[in-house]
């Protein structure tokens, strides 16, 4: 479809094609999904709602998605992962975080009053939005809300069930919920449930993590190497280079023993 027979482009993959009507994008490729695939879709490309019109938490893909932010709104956006790039720093606001082990809360929940108080759409994303960027709105829920950590959790996992928090970043927002309500509250059965320490694991053949190293065989004294040679049992004095045999062969021959035994007193036969 040409540009002039639409005005505003596809909101989800930014080429002119008649989305609402099933049309197949000629570009990409894009095309309206089934309803069978509606709520895959909607995980992955579009971001979640948190609060209505104002907070939206999403992953990477959906931060690199410019035209699908401004159809929904947004226009400032929370990056929780140092290592992901702001792409549209000439039409959104950006925020990042700087550190990519503690998670910021203060530091993320001043920028979000502020876009709160400004009334603007903010989207809050890490890689996957699963687990860094969850727990930034989480926090933020805590302190602007007044929720606890249980129905904060809550509140976020019923909007965007794909959320797996990491037990380390529930710990600390564990330790943000003490800090804000002096305690926590571990009665609420709502809470994440995190995998053993040691899940099993199937090998095939290959060594598992806390099987024994074993040894390189150039560290072992006894192994036997392809390169090494058989030992020859002759002493070095006797060794002989050429196709010529050893004296000791020819000594021990019967020929030698009857050339040692002869008598002195024969008398050698005429050969004439």
């Amino acid at each position: 479809m040409r540009k002039r027979e639409r005005e505003n482009p596809c909101g989800v993959c930014g080429h002119y094609h008649k989305y609402e009507e099933g049309e197949v994008c000629g570009v990409c490729g894009h095309r309206m999904p089934a309803v069978a695939e509606r709520t895959s879709i909607q995980v992955s490309a579009f971001p979640s709602e948190i609060l209505p019109e104002f907070l939206y938490l999403g992953s990477y893909d959906n931060a690199s998605r410019s035209e699908l932010l401004k159809t929904q709104g947004i226009s400032r956006v929370l990056n929780t992962v140092p290592a992901c790039q702001n792409l549209y720093k000439n039409s959104f606001t950006y925020h990042y975080l700087q550190d990519d082990k503690i998670l910021q809360f203060e530091d993320a929940n001043q920028f979000l009053e502020q876009c709160e108080r400004d009334k603007a759409r903010v989207l809050v994303h890490c890689m996957s939005g699963k687990n860094r960027s969850p727990a930034i709105v989480i926090a933020y829920l805590m302190k602007s809300r007044g929720w606890r950590l249980a129905p904060s959790y809550q509140w976020v996992k019923e909007r965007r069930p794909a959320v797996e928090l990491s037990e380390a970043n529930y710990r600390q927002l564990q330790e943000y919920e003490e800090k804000i309500f002096g305690s926590t509250d571990s009665s609420n059965p709502t809470l994440p449930a995190f995998p053993p320490a040691a899940p099993p694991s199937f090998s095939f053949g290959f060594p598992r993590a806390n099987d024994p190293v074993p040894l390189p065989a150039f560290n072992n004294v006894g192994a036997t190497s392809i390169f090494a040679r058989p030992p020859i049992d002759i002493p070095p004095q006797d060794f002989t280079f050429g196709a010529s045999q050893p004296q000791n062969v020819i000594s021990g021959s019967a020929f030698s023993a009857n050339l040692q035994n002869s008598n002195p007193s024969d008398i050698p036969m005429d050969s004439s």
